[in-house]
Parts: C-alpha cells; sequence; structure tokens
C-alpha cells in the first residue's frame, strides 16, 4: 500500500490528495495543514469582509470531517511540517496545539506551501493595525477588526488582485480608502493603457489612488496610524492592509536541500517533480514555465495550482501526465467593471525582445439593436511578421470572462492572431454580435497583414507636427466633438461627409485619423487610401484616448479625479 504525505491543502494539495484517491482507492493519504482549514475559497475572502459572502462557512469548500468521509484521507490541521528527511523518507510534524512532535514516513510526497504575503520591515510595521491577508484567520481578523472598533479610514498598500479587492470591500462598508501602490499603475498584467480604465473606476467608486508612491514607514499619531509615503506625504488611517504581493513559501524546502528558482520557488519538471526522488511540489511555491515566453515563471493563481495537483496525482499513480506552462489568464471584479487578462502583455514583450504589434477595440458586448449592451475595450497583442498570438487584456462590464476565454483558448491551442477570424462563435442579439468581439480583432489583424491600414497610437499624439507637413483629422460628429473634445491641431470632418469635401485634404501629405472607437476613421482611411492618399488610422479610438490621458493627468495630480469628476 502505498504512501501518500501532502504538505498543504487548499488549491494545490487537496486537489492532488482527491486525484490519487480517485485512481488509487488503497493508497494512505495524509494531508498537515498549519492553518485551521483544509480547503477554502481563497479568491473569495475579501468578499466576505465587504459583506458580499455573509456566511463564514461558505468560505471553507471541505473540513477535516468530510474529507475523511467522502474520500478516507486523514486530514491533520494545525500541524506544520517542520523538516523533510528525503533521505529517510519522512517528515516531523509539530501539532500546533498541543506541542507535540512526531515523525510520519511517506513513500510519495506533495509539497503545497503556497507563497506568503510579503511584509517588508518597514519601520511600525508590527502595529497590531496592520494586517495582511493570505488564510481565513487572516480574513476574520480583518473583518473583526473592520466591524468592531468603528474602522472609518483605511489604507491598503498594493495594487495587485488582493489590493484591489480589499479596497473594494472595504469601501462597500463606507470607509474612507486610500490604494497605495509603488508602481505606476494597478493590475502588472495590464499594460498602462488598459490599466487607466481599472483605474477610472477605482476613482469614480470614490477610492483615492496613490500611483508611484512607496511607503516608507508606519507610526501611530493620535487619531490613528500614520502611513507615511515617499515625497514626505501622510495618510493618517485607522488600518493598513499590506498587500504588496507574495513570495513561494518555501523555508521548508530550502533547509530540505531541494533545487531553487526564481524567488526561493522550487524547482520542478513537466511532472511537477522536484529535485530529490518522490518528491513532488504544487501550487504558488513552485516555478512554472511561462506558456508564452518558454521562460521560468511563477504564476501565484488558482487554476494553474489545481491543474499542477492533478498532474502530479496522475504522476504518483503512475500515469504520465505533463504541464506545458501557465499563460497567466486572470479575471477581476473592480466595483462594477471586469478586466480580464491572459497571455503576456506588450510591456513583457518588449522586455522579452519579441517584436509586437497590438489592435486595440471598442465593441459592443452584444448586438448594438438589442438594448442594454455594454462597450469594452480590447486589446490583443501579437508577434509582428508571424502574427503569432502572445496575450490579451480586456476591461469592460459586460461579456468581458466570455471573450477572454476565447482568447486564452485560442493561445493555448497555438492559433495565429490573423486566424481569429475563423472562429464559429455563438451569436444572438442579447449575447453577442454576429462579427464576434474576437473575430473583430482578427478582422483587424488580417487587415494590417494585407496592408489596407497601418495604425498610430496614443503616445505619438506630441509627437504629431502641427506645421501643415501632415494632416490631422477627426471624422466623428460635430456634435461628438463639440461635447467630448478634440484633440489640438485636428480638424473635423464627419466621415459620411468625407468624399464630398475631399478637396479639403491636401494631397502628398500623411494623414492620421481619428474617430470615437476606430471604425470609422478605418472606413475612412480606406476612402483616402483608394484615392491615393498616405493614412494612418487611430488604434482605440478617441474614447480610449481620452481616458488615457485623463488617467495620465490624474496621476500627475496625485488625489482626486475622484467619482464628481468622471
Amino acid at each position: 500500500m502505498m504512501k501518500v504525505v501532502i504538505v498543504g491543502g487548499v488549491a494545490g494539495g487537496a486537489t492532488a490528495a482527491a486525484r490519487i484517491r480517485r485512481l488509487d482507492e488503497n493508497a494512505e493519504i495524509t494531508i498537515f495543514e498549519r492553518s485551521g482549514y483544509i480547503s477554502y475559497a481563497n479568491c473569495g475572502l475579501p468578499y466576505y469582509i465587504g459583506g458580499e459572502i455573509t456566511d463564514k462557512e461558505e468560505l471553507t469548500l471541505q473540513t477535516p470531517e468530510s474529507f475523511y468521509s467522502r474520500f478516507r484521507i486523514n486530514v491533520f490541521v494545525k500541524h506544520e511540517v517542520i523538516a523533510i528527511d528525503t533521505a529517510e523518507k519522512k517528515v516531523k510534524v509539530k501539532d500546533l496545539d498541543s506541542g507535540e512532535v512526531f515523525d510520519c514516513g511517506y513513500d510519495k510526497l506533495v509539497l503545497s506551501p503556497g507563497a506568503r504575503p510579503i511584509r517588508p520591515p518597514f519601520p511600525g510595521a508590527d502595529d497590531a493595525r496592520i494586517f495582511t491577508l493570505r488564510n481565513v484567520e487572516d480574513t476574520f481578523r480583518i473583518k473583526d477588526h473592520v466591524t468592531g472598533k468603528g474602522t472609518k479610514r483605511a489604507v491598503v498598500v498594493g495594487g495587485g488582485f488582493i489590493g484591489i479587492e480589499v479596497a473594494e470591500n472595504l469601501a462597500r462598508l463606507g470607509i474612507d480608502v486610500t490604494l497605495v501602490e509603488a508602481a505606476p499603475q494597478l493590475m502588472a498584467p495590464f499594460d498602462e493603457d488598459m490599466a487607466a480604465f481599472i483605474h477610472s473606476e477605482v476613482r469614480r467608486n470614490g477610492v483615492k489612488l496613490r500611483l508611484g508612491a512607496a511607503v516608507e514607514s508606519f507610526s501611530s499619531v493620535k487619531g490613528g496610524l500614520c502611513v507615511r509615503i515617499n515625497g514626505g506625504e501622510d495618510i493618517v488611517a485607522d488600518i493598513a492592509v499590506l498587500a504588496i504581493g507574495v513570495a513561494p513559501d518555501t523555508s521548508l524546502a530550502k533547509e530540505a536541500g531541494l533545487e531553487l528558482g526564481i524567488k526561493g520557488s522550487i524547482v520542478v519538471n513537466d511532472r511537477m517533480e522536484t529535485s530529490a526522488p518522490d518528491v513532488y511540489a504544487v501550487g504558488d511555491a513552485v516555478q512554472i514555465k511561462n506558456f508564452v515566453t518558454g521562460k521560468p515563471a511563477l504564476i501565484s493563481l488558482a487554476g494553474p495550482a489545481n491543474k499542477e495537483g492533478r498532474i502530479a496525482a496522475d504522476n504518483i499513480c503512475g500515469k504520465d501526465s505533463r504541464y506545458g506552462g501557465g499563460q497567466g489568464s486572470s479575471v477581476i471584479k473592480v466595483f462594477r467593471l471586469t478586466a480580464a487578462a491572459t497571455g503576456i502583455n506588450e510591456r513583457t514583450a518588449e522586455l522579452e525582445g519579441i517584436d509586437a504589434d497590438k489592435v486595440i477595440l471598442s465593441p459592443m458586448s452584444h448586438a448594438g439593436y438589442y438594448p442594454g449592451g455594454k462597450i469594452m475595450t480590447m486589446k490583443v497583442v501579437f508577434e509582428r511578421g508571424t502574427y503569432r498570438l502572445l496575450g490579451a487584456q480586456i476591461v469592460g462590464y459586460e461579456g468581458v470572462d466570455k471573450r477572454i476565454d476565447v482568447l486564452a483558448t485560442a493561445l493555448r491551442a497555438g492559433m495565429k492572431a490573423t486566424e481569429l477570424t475563423e472562429l464559429d462563435l455563438a451569436y444572438a442579439p442579447p449575447y453577442s454580435s454576429a462579427k464576434d468581439p474576437v473575430n473583430m480583432a482578427g478582422f483587424m489583424i488580417e487587415n494590417i497583414r494585407d496592408g489596407l491600414v497601418r495604425q498610430w497610437y496614443y503616445d505619438e499624439v506630441p509627437l504629431l507636427k502641427r506645421d501643415g507637413s501632415v494632416t490631422l483629422l477627426d471624422v466623428r460628429t460635430a456634435e461628438e466633438c463639440a461635447s467630448g473634445g478634440m484633440i489640438d491641431g485636428f480638424v473635423n470632418i464627419p466621415v459620411d461627409e468625407l468624399r464630398d469635401r475631399i478637396g479639403e485634404i491636401p494631397a502628398g501629405k500623411p494623414v492620421y485619423i481619428i474617430c470615437q472607437s476606430g471604425l470609422r476613421s478605418y472606413i475612412a482611411a480606406r476612402i483616402l487610401a483608394g484615392r491615393g492618399y498616405d493614412v494612418y488610422n487611430f488604434a482605440g479610438g478617441y474614447r480610449y484616448y481620452a481616458t488615457v490621458v485623463k488617467d495620465k493627468l490624474c496621476a500627475e495630480r496625485s488625489t482626486a479625479c475622484g467619482k464628481d469628476s468622471d
């Protein structure tokens, strides 16, 4: 009878345990989990704080009793594995309640220790009003403090998934929230232009943003907790939540002599095997391969952890399962907005030396003639020349998750960006358009490939000459230009009047065109190209441009641009 010991539960460890049982009814399976919960909805923890999830029992997916009842798996919570002897094939375990220490032998060992919140040694960071959020116990501590101490002001440090979700849920409670992020933008998986839509939604809901602001210290002052950020600004709050990021929790693996990789993560092969015989590792603590770049990566998401747990279990039970790497597919709720990404962004492509291009479009979530459609903004990144699909980012209010999953699947399947035109996607007016937004992205990329359109981008606006050597053309309606504003130096000729007013556009000069979303400007570009003009179409449209520019202005002011200014 095979004896399997699993260190850590939640996504990776619990998945591995259940899969092993399904493959081997006779295996002896034991899980040691140092927290008080074996399997919980860690992605749902911020929503319990904000009251979106009201019953704390809903956070617990499995208990030791339910795991044993269904799977005959022995689960020991509040038991910490403190040492591994890979030569003797045993672990040393400490009962955190009684203090008892004992050995437990194994035939196969699975490490699923997860990642720990980064807590830099800021002066004053040991204040009891400063929290991190990793597990259920952390959630209850924050919730109890917020509800029991009359919290009115909070500072959240870190603008990733956890930071944004905590900020949103504290704001839901009526707390005055300031979100501090050392980087110039929230949500690193997004490029700065797409992050601008996230920033706008956060500000619109009353959360103050301090971007490019690094915390220097904490101190206790009369009336609260003082958070000092670079530049000397002090923010006084009642609590602070650190969500700066996570680091692989691999001290146990290091002491056991396992090979470690980037940021101290556990190195595994595609079978999830570590450098020690019969020792596997899964989840946030392991170094995996980035599916797009092929390079080592850390991807701390529940989806990969579950897959890795299953693959480790398969191989423990004699199958041959392989993990091809992660592409970082993710989605987040930001108040009413949904933001999603897959693959790599434009910034990462540049860092990796990949010659990348992109299309930006603003389609409706479903057919425009059917009531209730919402605009989304999509950015699809591909390799110039080969048209290899590299990644995508989408922000919007409806249909975002559906489209990102289609694009993630296309990327995984190795489709070229031009092949998005061929996807046969479901259509009915309440759900989509006959030409789905994913198809539209493919059509745009196909047009670039075929030389039917050349693009220009928002960061080129300051570089455009205003000396008459080029023509700057806005083809929106006069009413749109009057109400929404225009870029300095552009002249307005609505697209439907363009053929009749073609004489107003000087021949022999490049023409840079913009409209609200990019569609009418493309039509205008084809009209002019058909008459021999040298034309360039703006990628994204004026709505996109205005959002990005406004975000930059808000960041420079560092404060307001709040809900009343949108």
